[in-house]
């Protein structure tokens, strides 16, 4: 008895606030997503210092992204399987590592592979990220205003890229865009070290090699096959060859899978509606929305004549309003239920697109950026927290970081599509032409079309999402498919 009153002293010692976990997650997640945009407003500095060629400078941005998109399955299973604190504090040296190599390249080769190390860090570091706090908050409200929290950031961090590359660009060097993440990565470092607790699948720990193999190299292809179609268009052989393997080499993933004992990705989660129209729904709304900070940023710049620090500020209004989407989105869950408050955020979002669509060659600050921008950002918050919860609610313990790197591999991958098929539909609507009454009807048009994509995500939720928004099949689904 006398020692009671010291374990429980102990136990709560063990035990850190959930905030804190909360927030070392979150932060992990911020810097993930801030790399993916950050450097943007940097490339004509890198390439006047560091004599990058035009392709060169491209893949700066895509050695990046291939390198996450193509990793992020086996991050989040190596989480399930090795554990989450473990490799968020893998992924997260690494990154920090990285981005010190690329803030002092003094080649271009250096750059270009420090960039894909650090998406390799980042592919490890994001499945945990949410894996971390779905472990540390039980189902229910406490969870749906975690994830809110944690959309929230993502896309605060997606949204402040440009306008945090272009301070720290016209203030310093653009060598500080990557330096940034070195005192930011040691600090989440230290933190994470100390509040978040381990936590890791239960049974025989042994990665499905052969499926690790495959899937990573068909997404990083698939990856690479579409950021070619920038450069090389649809039908030309440097775009169609990669696609043409990454095909095979997921269709050979998926034999394998429904082949092994203990596979990387048990095929029968798939067939928990949830989980399926929640991916689904997740991929096509990156493919409509994330080229919207691109775009915005373009007709500031190229066509308003804004400077980069004016056009990351004159953003900011639209990434308050996602936050405030995102924040606000599980009071609206527990009354309508996440199915329906997904498909309002998305029509919402759908309905900003459109009406930016509306933008001219002389538009003011107001009506032709700012409000149009904070509807489809208020939208995109409101449905991102949903879709993330659907996605997850259920989870067997044992899969909940392979969920989480699903849902972020959807997200990456459908924006990496979109923003190609955009950028062609923006060019071809342009035809060529550099004028900002061109620009504006290229840009335009991306937005319509953008705006019909999201249309899709809404027929998605509204005919395959389940009322419910949840399953008790996973377990079941999870047993039939042979997972660990």
């Amino acid at each position: 008895m006398l020692e009671a009153p010291a374990d429980i002293a102990t136990a709560r010692k063990a035990a850190p606030p959930t905030w804190l976990i909360v927030a070392a997650a979150c932060a992990g997640q911020f810097l993930v997503v801030l790399d993916v945009s950050v450097v943007n407003v940097a490339l004509p500095s890198m390439r006047a210092d560091l004599g990058l060629s035009a392709t060169g400078l491209q893949w700066v941005v895509n050695a990046y992204s291939i390198a996450f998109a193509g990793f992020m399955l086996l991050g989040g299973r190596a989480g399930d399987l090795f554990g989450r604190k473990r490799m968020f504090l893998v992924g997260l040296g690494l990154f920090t590592l990285a981005s010190l190599a690329g803030g002092v390249a003094q080649e271009g080769w250096q750059l270009l592979a420090a960039r894909a190390v650090q998406g390799l860090g980042a592919a490890v570091l994001a499945p945990s990220t949410l894996t971390i706090l779905t472990s540390a908050v039980p189902e229910g409200a406490a969870r749906a205003r975690a994830i809110a929290t944690w959309t929230a950031v993502g896309a605060g961090g997606g949204a402040a890229g440009g306008l945090v590359g272009g301070v720290l660009t016209e203030g310093l060097d653009w060598r500080w865009v990557l330096l940034i993440n070195v005192p930011l990565g040691v600090l989440v470092l230290t933190a994470a070290a100390r509040w978040i607790q381990e936590s890791k699948a239960g049974g025989e720990r042994r990665l499905d090699l052969p499926g690790a193999v495959l899937v990573t190299a068909g997404t990083a292809t698939l990856a690479y096959g579409v950021v070619q179609t920038e450069a090389e268009g649809w039908g030309a052989a440097a775009t169609l060859v990669p696609l043409g393997v990454a095909l095979a080499l997921i269709v050979a993933f998926l034999a394998v899978e429904a082949r092994t004992r203990l596979p990387l990705m048990p095929l029968g989660l798939f067939r928990v509606r949830a989980v399926a129209a929640a991916n689904a729904a997740m991929f096509v709304c990156g493919m409509g929305s994330f080229a919207m900070w691109f775009f915005m940023t373009l007709y500031a710049q190229n066509v308003l004549g804004y400077t980069p620090i004016e056009a990351g500020l004159a953003l900011v209004p639209s990434s308050l309003a996602v936050v405030a989407g995102s924040k606000f989105a599980p009071r609206l869950m527990r009354r309508a239920g996440a199915r329906a408050v997904a498909v309002s955020g998305v029509l919402i979002t759908a309905a900003g697109f459109t009406w930016q669509s509306t933008m001219g060659p002389h538009g003011s600050y107001v009506t032709g950026i700012m409000l149009p921008g904070m509807v489809m950002m208020l939208g995109a918050g409101l449905a991102m927290t949903p879709l993330a919860s659907l996605a997850t609610s259920g989870a067997a313990p044992g899969d909940a970081g392979l969920v989480s790197g699903l849902i972020n591999t959807s997200r990456t991958l459908g924006g990496s599509l979109g923003l190609a098929i955009l950028s062609t539909v923006a060019a071809g609507r342009s035809a060529g032409g550099t004028g900002p009454e061109d620009l504006t009807n290229g840009y335009a048009a991306a937005f319509r079309w953008g705006a019909g994509i999201l249309l899709v995500a809404v027929v998605l939720l509204v005919t395959w999402m389940p009322r419910g928004g949840k399953s008790s099949a996973w377990e079941s689904a999870r047993t039939e498919s042979g997972g660990a």
